[in-house]
């Protein structure tokens, strides 16, 4: 590549905005213009791709209704009613409240679709559960916590697969189901490690809630856990687009808080509005900068210059994954998940239909490689919010969380080397791939 080319000099100045602090998406705009400059075109073609691609594609829509669906959860009593269905089930064992952390992240990835809006809504409440009376120290608390969140955008609803399926035209449907075995195989694996640990380290075993109170604690909890099934059934019946269903989630959500539940005020209601507002703004700034970025991906042909340099390496399909998993473990250590899937994934779809790799099981494998970047250190973005929100020294957090990310890596090779691990479902529903 030449150094003093159009495209070298724009991956430079997007570089040097980022590293100054400029939001990604904003250099990413930044120096997709510089390129159409430099390299003659029409510098007006970024603002029509930002609007071709923001406005004309409904998927899109489906991300900010998931992040409100998620507040209206968190100012509720729905996260307290789902908080004690959990420990009912689960707080009875060794090391109880630490499987409580991982089976309510399983029960809030069927309403959320995002890992930091788990973190940051049931992240705290878990905190102070887990660290109360010295049961489990802090640190390890907190680990538990960030990587017990990366279940939630695996199984579906999943903003991460929404994004995806905007840039490999994949049926989010499918990809939602191909979600649900891996992201179980995921909490199985941070259970088997809670459960060795909690032996070794001789964590607390709960008082046991009696059975004649379970029929009640249940009942509480049963329009939250509705939720799922009301969202899912939705979408699989036909009756809902993932894009009407994220509405509805949304709905259902507001509706049971404050009619129902009564727990939400309307400042409450600002609240979360103000929060998803702010959220949905982030990541649209990402998401516009992806699409003016990629248009000068497409210009410069890298998809197929990456996809003739792969060939000339006579990769195997499993050897292209191998491949493709290293350098998304090594990029999540320094770049932000969605930055990701939107600039350097794209790339790799053509290589991986010319192998005749499934994109609905390429598409899981990169979103879990792209989840497990959330907790790898230095930049793993689910780590710093857990050490904030427990004033827990970052090194601590880390060391603690090594063992489940092994674990995780473990059952990420299982995803890759077994694709019906992760098409056995959308198959039994129907998908051809």
């Amino acid at each position: 590549m030449n150094l003093a080319s159009p495209f070298s000099l724009s991956l430079v100045a997007i570089t040097a905005l980022a590293f100054l602090g400029l939001p990604i998406g904003h250099a990413m705009i930044a120096g997709s213009i510089l390129y159409l400059f430099l390299a003659g075109l029409d510098m007006g073609t970024a603002a029509e791709q930002l609007l071709n691609g923001m406005y004309s594609n409904y998927v899109i829509l489906s991300v900010p209704l998931f992040i409100l669906a998620a507040e209206f959860m968190n100012i509720g009593s729905m996260t307290d009613r789902l908080m004690a269905f959990c420990n009912a089930l689960v707080g009875r064992f060794r090391g109880g409240l630490a499987h409580v952390n991982i089976l309510q992240s399983i029960i809030f990835a069927g309403m959320s679709g995002s890992a930091i809006a788990d973190a940051a809504g049931t992240g705290r409440m878990m905190q102070a559960m887990m660290t109360r009376d010295g049961r489990y120290p802090a640190s390890y608390a907190a680990a538990l916590t960030a990587v017990s969140s990366v279940i939630g955008p695996i199984i579906p609803p999943s903003i991460p697969m929404v994004l995806y399926a905007l840039v490999s035209d994949a049926s989010i449907g499918f990809l939602f189901l191909g979600g649900v075995v891996p992201g179980l195989l995921m909490a199985l694996s941070q259970m088997i490690i809670v459960a060795t640990t909690a032996r070794r380290r001789n964590f607390p075993v709960e008082k046991p809630v009696p059975l004649r109170k379970l029929p009640r604690i249940t009942w509480d909890a049963f329009p939250s856990l509705m939720m799922p099934v009301v969202l899912l059934g939705g979408i699989y019946s036909g009756v809902m687009t993932p894009t009407e269903a994220a509405a509805v989630a949304a709905a259902y959500a507001l509706v049971i808080s404050a009619g129902l539940y009564r727990s939400v005020s309307w400042r409450d209601f600002y609240y979360a509005l103000a929060v998803s507002a702010r959220t949905t703004a982030s990541i649209g700034m990402l998401i516009a900068g992806a699409l003016v970025f990629n248009y000068v991906v497409t210009v410069e042909n890298i998809p197929e210059g990456v996809k003739a340099l792969l060939a000339g390496w006579n990769l195997s399909p499993i050897g292209f994954l191998i491949f493709v998993n290293v350098l998304l473990l090594l990029l999540g250590c320094v770049l932000e998940g969605t930055a990701i899937l939107l600039i350097v994934v794209p790339v790799f779809i053509p290589t991986a239909q010319a192998l005749g790799i499934d994109l609905v099981h390429f598409g899981v494998v990169v979103v879990v490689n792209i989840m497990i970047g959330l907790i790898t250190p230095p930049y793993g973005l689910l780590l710093f919010i857990m050490a904030n929100i427990s004033g827990e020294p970052l090194r601590d957090i880390v060391r603690d969380s090594l063992p489940f990310l092994f674990a995780m890596i473990v059952a990420l090779a299982i995803l890759t080397f077994v694709p019906d691990t992760v098409l056995w479902l959308p198959r039994l529903f129907g998908y051809q791939g």
